[in-house]
Formats: C-alpha cells, structure tokens, sequence
C-alpha cells in the first residue's frame, strides 16, 4: 500500500551546507556505533551483492533488503532510493536486478564483462557510468618491481530512486564511501547524484594518493639512472612507463564524462550537485598533467640511459683501439724478425736482442702515455 507521505525537497541554503561536505569523504568522521550488516565483501555462498539499502530522508531504513522489495518500498514511499552494490556479477546473477530497475542491456553487457574505458552513457531515464580504479602495487625497489599500479572497475548505473554499483578489482570497494555518505544523512538526501559524486569523489582522490606514490618511484629511479654505477636497466624503465601508460588510460579519458555530469548528466543531476562534479573535474585535471608529465619523463630517462649506454660503447671502443695499437708494435716487431731472411739487421750481435726489447717496452710505453693523456685509456 503506497504511503501518503511525501519529503520536502531541502531548501538551496540547506543543499549547499550539505554538499559543502562532501569533499571530505576522505577524512575522519565521527560516527554513531555500526549496527550489524554486511562489510564491504560479497555475501557467502558466492553471492554477488555486496551490500542492499533503502535511504529516505538520507537516513537508511532498518532491516534486510533485497532488490525487489526495497525498489518496492520506495517507489510505495514516493521518496528516497535504493543503493545497491554488486562484486563481480556473472551474467545470471545481474539479469533479476537489471530486469527490476529497468537496466538497458547493452549497459548491463558491459557491466558484466568488464574491462570498459571510462565513460557516461544515458539510456532513457537511466545513466550508466564506468571509472577505473587504480592502486598503487607495494614493492621494494621500482629497480626490481614487476608491477607498479593494478586497475579495477567501478560501474555505476543511477535513475530516480536507484543507485546500482557494479566493482571488479580487490582495491575497489565502495564501503567507506556509503559509511561517510551514512554519516552524513544531508548528503545522502540529496538523491543518486549526490552516491555518484562521492564515488567519482573517491576514485579521483585515490588517484592523487596513486600519484604521489608514483612520483616517489620515478624520482628514485631518475636518481639511479645519473648515478656512477647505476642499477636502473631499459627495460625496467620501459616496465614502469607501460604502467604509467596504465594509469593515463584510467584518467584521461574521465575528463569528458565528468564534464557532462556538471553540465546536467542528462536532467538526473541536480543544480545543487553540479558545481562538486566541477570541482572532481579540476582535481583530474591536476591528475591528468602530473601523469602527463610522468610519462614525458619516463621517456627522457629512457634517451638518458640509451645516450649512456652509447656513451660506454664509445668508451669501451677507444680503449680496445688503444691496447690494440699498443700491441700491434711488438706484433710487428716480433712478426717481422720471424720470417728468418739470413741477412737482416743485428741478427749476430751480442745486444740485438735486448735491444729489440728495449724498442719494444718503450714504444708500448709511450703509446700508453699518449692514450692516457688524451683519456683513451
């Protein structure tokens, strides 16, 4: 039975101080004792849902829901919405939750096998959006490691009065971002807007911390590569710029997509939730141009090592050519008086061999001192 009640929509003064808020998604929340329900990790017996809510007023609704019945109760409400999150569906697990919320197909094809570039896409009254996430992979030195960053996936559908999250990646859970979103019932009154602002949020942060970490590696491995006995290879540069690569593929191409979303997102993003898309927007930017330049001097520490590398060779070479000249003279001088002609010079005398010596050691010796002058040698 549809309930008479209906939620006064919060006036601009009050949607402002709400969503003044939400760039704090990161930071510490005093918040009131958990009550018990599901953690940020499927269910057991390989369920799929993380996680099922019913919000009016900003404040969740006690009890356990699956998606038919809390879709049901708040469409008999005529106010809130349903959040529900998804690890990792297989095709059969999703087709009920598409089917209830009115999922288009292409989009639910997409959530379910993954692997998507960043994007929005509007189907009818529904948005459909995909974020990769990005986590920085520990290691002990960038001169030994086999993988800086691991991507993962959020997608994340919205309409009216739902929000259907969709993650792939062990790094990529969502739970923090509904526990600050549940500590702060203002935001959450704000509708699916105000869920996908905080996740986009979140995501966007992590690339900042994902950055920082980054740069940390690069800066050691531009230390290693100007160093005297290096131990920084090509191909470990090479390594990290493929990673690097990565993470610009996980960046760049969200700029557009959040663009749209503070320009409306197709009527399902509020006036009062548009300037924060704008705000995400700028803090990419700064991602986009720190990995941007990342790479650049990715590719410079690659010329640097190869220049090195040819600048040994070039070393290496005029030393060979320099002992080579010093023992081509008593080569020759050995190979000339080995072709046993009876007349040739000295042969009888007493000295003619120390002699020969002599010419020998102070010829090598005074080749070794010009090469060495001249830093041949």
């Amino acid at each position: 039975m549809a309930h008479e009640e209906s939620t006064p929509a919060p006036s601009e003064e009050n949607a402002v101080s709400a969503m003044s808020s939400i760039r704090a998604a990161g930071s510490r929340v005093i918040r009131p004792a958990p009550r018990p329900r599901p953690v940020d990790e499927p269910g057991p017996s390989g369920e799929c849902v993380v996680d099922c809510a019913v919000y009016v007023d900003g404040h969740r609704l006690p009890g356990q829901w699956n998606h038919e019945r809390a879709l049901a109760e708040v469409r008999g409400r005529g106010a809130g919405f349903v959040w529900i999150g998804l690890y990792e569906p297989s095709s059969r697990q999703v087709d009920g939750v598409a089917e209830t919320f009115s999922l288009h197909e292409l989009a639910v094809e997409d959530a379910v096998h993954g692997h998507q570039r960043p994007k929005l896409e509007h189907y009818d009254d529904n948005l459909f959006m995909v974020l990769k996430t990005v986590s920085y992979v520990e290691h002990e030195s960038p001169t030994t490691a086999n993988e800086i960053v691991e991507t993962g996936e959020v997608m994340t559908f919205i309409g009216k009065d739902f929000v259907v999250t969709v993650r792939r990646g062990q790094h990529s859970g969502l739970g923090r971002v509904r526990n600050d979103l549940e500590a702060t019932p203002e935001r959450l009154a704000l509708g699916p807007a105000a869920v996908l602002h905080a996740i986009a949020d979140y995501v966007v942060d992590s690339y900042l911390d994902v950055a920082d970490r980054v740069e940390d590696d690069i800066d050691f491995a531009e230390e290693q590569v100007f160093s005297a006995h290096t131990s920084m290879s090509v191909e470990q540069i090479y390594m990290m710029k493929h990673e690097i690569t990565e993470f610009r593929r996980a960046v760049i191409p969200l700029a557009t997509p959040l663009r749209r979303l503070s320009e409306g997102g197709g009527g399902l993003v509020g006036d009062e939730v548009r300037p924060y898309f704008r705000d995400v927007e700028d803090h990419l930017t700064t991602v986009a141009e720190r990995v941007n330049s990342y790479d650049e001097l990715l590719a410079n520490l690659v010329n640097a090592v190869l220049a090195k590398i040819t600048v040994q060779q070039n070393t290496d070479m005029r030393k060979i050519t320099a002992w080579v000249a010093i023992v081509a003279v008593p080569t020759m001088i050995a190979g000339i008086y080995g072709m046993n002609f009876d007349y040739m010079p000295e042969l009888k005398w007493r000295f003619g061999y120390p002699m020969v010596i002599a010419v020998i050691v102070v010829s090598c010796v005074s080749l070794y001192r010009i090469f060495r002058r001249n830093r041949w040698l």
